[in-house]
């Protein structure tokens, strides 16, 4: 790559399926396998050719102060920039926000959905455009990318009605040059292209594709989902079976037992405890004379004399003598 990439993520949402944990944080910054949502999303671009000279381009809102805070402090060597959708009005209307910052290679990643790929060969710029995409057995509650016989896309089709094309796409995009986006986009707007009052960035797409876009796809074999608390939980658990379990580096005391795989912060306390399988702890966590599986436990969360199972526990929480499954916020506190 030549110029500088862009990278776009969109994050002017207000997450409200993830609610009550949204109400004091945006959804980027919900925990999960020991790390913040918006943190698996960044690492998933480590192999983005020059990474290091790219430039991220944050279209934030509601609560959008955290998350500019959380970078600056988390990613000082990143090169961020912070753009504000006050009012939001779909994809498009966020990406169209940022122009000023937009002109030669970008990607668009959005940041409730987490895939894996290597990035590395865009270095050879293999196309004017990427959709990644993902097989899927009913496409229906997706949008699909339509392709012909040699894998060029001819449209992009929003919850097709019928099952033939199951090329679901992902929420990853690749442009060569943000202008003819940014043109598209604005071509959506004056033929009023949207759907319940939101410009959707598939429209803007099809635009491109009318106007001569050689768009390829990229398939994904992984592609998590972390906007809702059951899609939350199904991603912690397979983060945890890949890569992120710590059990074995857990130093516990007697009378706990560990059934991994778990992620325990170092800085968390267990007594008297069964944790696990699918347990994640963050830093600060106090738990005791508890059985938890299948749970995110925020940081500084306590948990005295509970049985949790798909529970979803936010920061500085407090729960007692509490059996089942919980949904709790931050800062709150459950007692039976």
């Amino acid at each position: 790559m030549n110029s500088t990439i862009k990278i776009v993520i969109p994050m002017a949402g207000l997450g409200t399926r993830l609610r009550p944990h949204t109400w004091s944080k945006p959804k980027q910054l919900v925990s999960v396998a020991g790390k913040a949502a918006l943190d698996h999303v960044l690492d998933s671009l480590a192999t983005l050719p020059d990474i290091q000279n790219a430039e991220l381009i944050n279209i934030v809102g509601y609560l959008g102060d955290q998350i500019e805070c959380y970078i600056k402090e988390n990613y000082p060597q990143m090169k961020a920039r912070f753009v504000v959708q006050e009012d939001p009005r779909g994809q498009s209307h966020a990406i169209q926000l940022a122009r000023q910052y937009l002109h030669g290679p970008m990607l668009i990643v959005f940041a409730d959905t987490l895939i894996e790929t290597d990035l590395s060969f865009l270095a050879n710029k293999p196309a004017k455009a990427i959709a990644w995409v993902k097989p899927v057995p009913d496409p229906r509650r997706f949008g699909v990318a339509e392709v012909d016989q040699n894998g060029w896309v001819r449209r992009l089709i929003e919850k097709p009605d019928e099952m033939s094309n199951n090329l679901a796409v992902v929420g990853f995009y690749y442009f060569e040059e943000a202008d003819d986006l940014l043109s598209a986009i604005d071509e959506q707007m004056r033929r009023g292209l949207q759907l319940k009052g939101e410009y959707f960035l598939a429209d803007a797409i099809n635009i491109m594709l009318e106007r001569g876009l050689k768009m390829r796809t990229r398939q994904v074999d992984i592609w998590l989902d972390t906007g809702t608390p059951e899609t939350l939980l199904e991603t912690n658990r397979y983060l945890l079976e890949h890569g992120i379990d710590n059990s074995a580096d857990v130093s516990l005391r007697q009378g706990v037992v560990v059934i991994p795989p778990v992620f325990v912060h170092p800085s968390a306390e267990v007594h008297n405890s069964i944790l696990g399988p699918y347990v994640s702890l963050g830093a600060g966590c106090k738990v005791d004379n508890s059985i938890i599986r299948d749970s995110i436990l925020e940081d500084e969360a306590q948990a005295t004399g509970v049985i949790l199972e798909s529970s979803l526990v936010g920061r500085r929480a407090q729960l007692s003598r509490r059996a089942g499954m919980i949904n709790a916020g931050d800062n709150t506190s459950v007692t039976l």
